[in-house]
């Protein structure tokens, strides 16, 4: 890793991708410390403490939601948006052949459906908020103008993250999204480790221990898992064209045993958040029977044994979902066909896309299972160990590892390139 860095700070224009991604995150700061108006900040943090959702929720958008600052929705609208978008391509044909078939052109257009759909999303969410927050006693009733000008300025604070995560991705290195959510989780890092030191007691000194070994097995069976890789080989038969002889090698398809990424558990936190999200905004209405329903959905939520096995039945579901949508067994064995391919001892067309669903469906099995338990498991060992401080969770760390990994491999990529050339 210090070699890596060495070598970045050596090559000029790698340096300047690297500084121009520093600079956004000090301004991602900057904008997440400026407050959309004064409120009782202890209160705010002592409601996403008792709420394991809005908890994360509060995790993912780098304590935003807490310091209820202009950014306070974090860029959630339009990951929200992206969900959707990929839903409707199992509803819409088109929509599935523009984002599988037609190539870049097709995706840019799908990708600009959903930079449209986290406005209203942006809105919705905001007044959801804003609403949840003044039943909760946290912030003052807001008259309609005031309400007007907050749903606007919380909007314009996530297109303006979603366009610092664009610039990124077309002038940095990485994806811009999933570095400002890095850049999110780990600013709360220091914060956490603040809070331990002083509420730091000796005689919890063991389960301090226990934490930290749960914490390094959980980063080393990330890092194992978001690598492994199931090889199939591919050969390919030898052709005759004019007097060249093309073909005759032998490769393999790679298959990543958690192919769907951190996605699945994105998808598991919107869902679970939205009936919650209902209920709470719901339990102050005039109307008895909508109120009582609302806070006894509450009361279902705040239940940790429920929030952990519906977190992990929804991730492991996604994790198939998700698989499914991005990774087409069909189109891999027409193109592998085409281009003279095939698996030894599978007949090309049908039957290698049959075994490559075989194949795919046995190693999701494994990563959906890795994916559900990691997102529940530190939620887990903090209740048991019962150090508060410290829940930081398995989705932040899936997410961080998942980030640094991916972000190192495409650094590596970038020097090999030079040094090649």
């Amino acid at each position: 890793m210090l070699k890596i860095l060495t070598s970045i700070f050596k090559t000029p224009d790698l340096k300047a991708k690297v500084l121009y991604i520093l600079g956004i995150f000090v301004i991602f700061r900057i904008v997440a410390a400026i407050p959309l108006s004064i409120i009782d900040t202890e209160r705010l943090q002592r409601f996403f403490s008792a709420n394991p959702l809005f908890g994360l929720l509060n995790v993912f958008t780098g304590s935003t939601m807490e310091n209820f600052s202009l950014v306070m929705l974090g860029l959630g609208p339009y990951i929200t948006a992206v969900i959707i978008m990929q839903l409707m391509t199992m509803i819409f044909p088109k929509l599935k052949e523009l984002y599988q078939r037609e190539g870049e052109a097709g995706r840019q257009r799908f990708s600009q459906y959903g930079r449209l759909l986290t406005i209203p999303l942006s809105a919705l969410q905001g007044f959801s908020i804003l609403t949840l927050l003044h039943r909760q006693n946290i912030i003052a009733a807001l008259s309609p103008t005031e309400m007007v000008t907050s749903l606007i300025l919380i909007t314009a604070g996530t297109l303006f993250l979603m366009w610092l995560g664009e610039l990124i991705s077309t002038k940095g290195i990485g994806n811009g999204v999933s570095l400002l959510i890095f850049a999110g989780i780990v600013s709360g890092i220091p914060a956490s480790i603040q809070q331990t030191i002083a509420t730091y007691n000796s005689s919890q000194l063991p389960q301090y221990f226990g934490f930290a070994a749960v914490a390094v097995v959980v980063v080393a069976a990330v890092v194992f898992i978001s690598e492994a890789t199931r090889r199939l080989p591919v050969s390919y038969a030898r052709r005759i064209r004019g007097r060249r002889l093309l073909g005759g090698a032998s490769t393999y398809l790679p298959l990543k045993v958690n192919q769907a990424g951190v996605i699945p558990i994105i998808f598991a936190l919107s869902i679970l958040l939205f009936p919650n999200l209902l209920a709470t905004f719901f339990a102050g209405s005039s109307i008895e029977w909508v109120s009582g329903t609302a806070l006894a959905l509450n009361r279902i939520f705040e239940n940790r044994v429920f929030y952990d096995v519906a977190y992990f039945l929804l991730v492991f579901g996604f994790t198939y979902f998700y698989t499914q949508v991005t990774f087409d067994p069909k189109n891999i064995a027409e193109n592998m066909q085409r281009s003279g391919g095939f698996i030894p001892g599978i007949r090309p067309g049908t039957e290698t896309a049959l075994y490559i669903g075989k194949v795919l469906n046995r190693i999701t099995l494994a990563g959906a299972l890795f994916l559900g338990a990691i997102a529940v498991l530190p939620n887990i060992v903090g209740a048991a160990a019962n150090i508060q401080t410290l829940q930081i969770g398995g989705t932040a760390v899936l997410i961080v590892v998942a980030v640094v990994l991916e972000t190192v491999r495409q650094l590596e990529a970038q020097l090999a390139l030079r040094q090649y050339e």
